[in-house]
């Protein structure tokens, strides 16, 4: 195909631009990423218009240098306060991404609904009418006065229209939708995502406002654009879960001002998003009592323990090459489990399909969870139940050790406050702990123990 006059071709993850075609970016080093769009007339940063008239910046020594707190914002939801590093930093540009139907509108709108109390919020929309936004907010409840809606996308009249209210807060929904007329190619292209976002991003800036930026994924789950956008933001936010499920999980993975571990966890209801404050609660809500190859164990996201359910089904294989399968950790780590166990501790597992879930929906792959699964695996595979109130947590080594793990009491305080009273831990991490009154330690070193200490378990 020949190349249009004036056409470059831009890599759709990092954003790379070439005169032609190219098999493989020499950026990312990513294959068939490559799309042809329009050239973008360069412009000058004063023709640009740039806020505040700046068309450069004096140095400064790193001593002159002044330190202040960032000045944050709570947004009245402390999941979302807590993904966020503890609220939103005035001038930041936060991108929030995420399934159609997931709820990424409806959180965005109620955090409109909760800041529009003290401050002055815009909500801009591309894709839905005042009409269609109106109908979800009476959903929510009421809205204060300070309020505003906006359908357009052309964002050079945007900008002058938030250069002349000066809100405090602004959403756009979704940044595919948004266009400059500078720009000839498309909405949603790779140039047209690339250039409103850095509008957006002069405006933030420049003006102190801060902007929620939604963004569509791609089928293989990742903001769709190229992947500079998420470079340019200060804040990135993912939405998972199933839409056809109640709870959504928030997760933190890059934040410029706080930590990326953090996740928020929400349900689905009528009225929209409600926050989970015991997600280990919520997790093992539903969990069989006396049945085999269900083991509760515990992860640490960021600084939250959260308890969840492992489950495992072996079963003999009607095939001469048998069946494995992994939801909600990793496919791998489960084979290399099997594998060990088979190895160290004489299961027989190559003649058995395994099938092993983490209740819930969550999708972890934190070492921590390997006892939980070896533990499973061996339940299921022997047809004998693990007591219930008992809580395993360690990692496994190929050796058939199990290691020690990190933030061991949080967890042991976790699960006590939650009704369990028998914990199985690395022998290793015993000694750091703080033991709570009325809880049994059991100590494991390796899998030779951990299968003795199942024998007299049940």
């Amino acid at each position: 195909m020949a190349k249009g006059k004036g056409n470059v071709f831009f890599c759709q993850e990092c954003g790379y631009e070439s005169a032609k075609w190219l098999g493989q970016c020499p950026a990312c080093k990513a294959w068939n990423v490559f799309v042809e769009e329009p050239a973008v007339k360069k412009i000058s940063a004063r023709q640009g218009g740039l806020i505040g008239g700046r068309t450069g910046a004096a140095e400064k020594r790193l001593s002159e240098i002044s330190m202040e707190k960032e000045e944050r914002m709570l947004t009245g939801i402390r999941e979302l306060d807590r993904v966020l590093g503890g609220g939103v930093v005035s001038g930041s540009l936060v991108l929030v991404g995420g399934d159609p139907g997931i709820g990424k509108s409806t959180l965005l709108l109620q955090v409109c609904r909760n800041l529009a109390e003290t401050k002055k919020v815009y909500y801009i929309s591309g894709e839905e009418s005042l009409q269609q936004i109106k109908l979800r907010a009476d959903r929510i409840g009421t809205f204060s006065d300070q309020f505003f809606l906006l359908c357009e996308t052309n964002l050079e009249w945007i900008r002058e229209k938030l250069e002349e209210a000066k809100p405090d807060i602004v959403v756009i929904d979704s940044i595919q939708t948004m266009m400059r007329e500078d720009v000839s190619s498309a909405p949603g292209s790779v140039s047209q995502v690339r250039e409103s976002t850095g509008l957006l991003m002069q405006i933030a800036k420049g003006l102190g406002i801060s902007i929620f930026i939604v963004g569509h994924v791609t089928k293989e789950g990742v903001v769709a654009g190229p992947r500079v956008l998420e470079h340019m933001v200060d804040t990135v936010l993912y939405f998972e879960g199933d839409r056809h499920a109640a709870y959504r999980i928030l997760r933190g993975v890059k934040n410029r001002f706080g930590s990326t571990n953090e996740i928020g966890v929400f349900e689905m209801r009528e009225n929209g998003l409600e926050e989970v404050e015991n997600p280990s609660e919520y997790m093992l809500n539903g969990k069989p009592q006396g049945a085999s190859g269900s083991i509760v164990t515990c992860a640490i996201e960021g600084t939250r323990p959260i308890l969840l359910e492992v489950q495992a089904l072996v079963c003999k294989t009607n095939f001469g090459l048998p069946r494995r399968t992994a939801a909600g950790t990793d496919y791998n780590r489960v084979n290399l489990l099997m594998a060990v166990l088979e190895k160290r501790g004489g299961l027989r597992l190559s003649e058995c399909d395994a099938y092993i879930n983490i209740a819930g929906g969550l999708k972890l792959n934190e070492p921590s969870l390997d006892l939980g699964i070896v533990m499973a695996i061996i339940s299921s595979y022997r047809d004998r139940a693990v007591e219930d109130k008992t809580i395993v947590f360690g990692e496994v080594g190929l050796a058939g050790e199990v290691r020690g793990i990190r933030m061991c009491e949080a967890r042991v305080k976790e699960a006590f406050k939650l009704g369990f009273r028998t914990c199985v831990l690395p022998k290793v991490s015993l000694s750091n702990i703080e033991v709570p009154q009325g809880m049994r330690m059991v100590g494991i070193g390796n899998l030779g123990e951990v299968m003795r200490w199942m024998e007299g378990a049940g």
